[in-house]
């Protein structure tokens, strides 16, 4: 998703905005999570995740192409981590938005990956040893 699609969701979804206003909008939310990230302070946004900023030091490196030794310097990095709820919503547990019947994200309707791959339910799930006897579950 570009940022333009975001303009654009804003305009349609929120209404009351003209496009140079949603703009404006998602522009002054980026500036200010730009600001805060700057002065090195977390971004934590419910249900959604947290931006943190680490301080990595100097340490000691190969260049890839030559082999030959080299420092990397120190250097800020910007980590993601995401929420709990944005983690379930992405990788829904036992297939659970697919029983349902919930879209998937290309917005089609999720099916069950033993009906889709058109094997019986109990194949998709057992398999059968090695050495014979009971059917080994898979979850």
């Amino acid at each position: 998703m570009t940022k333009a699609e975001i303009v654009q969701a804003l305009y349609t979804r929120v209404g009351g905005f003209s496009k140079k206003e949603s703009a404006d909008i998602v522009d002054l939310v980026f500036e200010m999570m730009k600001e805060t990230l700057g002065r090195g302070e977390k971004i934590k946004i419910s249900g959604f995740g947290n931006f943190v900023l680490r301080d990595k030091r100097q340490r000691p490196g190969r260049n890839p192409q030559t082999g030959d030794p080299i420092k990397i310097s120190e250097r800020r990095v910007l980590t993601f981590k995401a929420s709990q709820i944005l983690k379930q919503a992405l990788n829904p547990r036992n297939g659970t938005a697919a029983q349902a019947g919930q879209s998937a994200p290309n917005g089609q309707q999720a099916a069950p990956a033993a009906a889709s791959a058109g094997a019986s339910p109990s194949a998709a799930t057992a398999a059968t040893p090695a050495g014979g006897g009971d059917p080994v579950v898979k979850e």
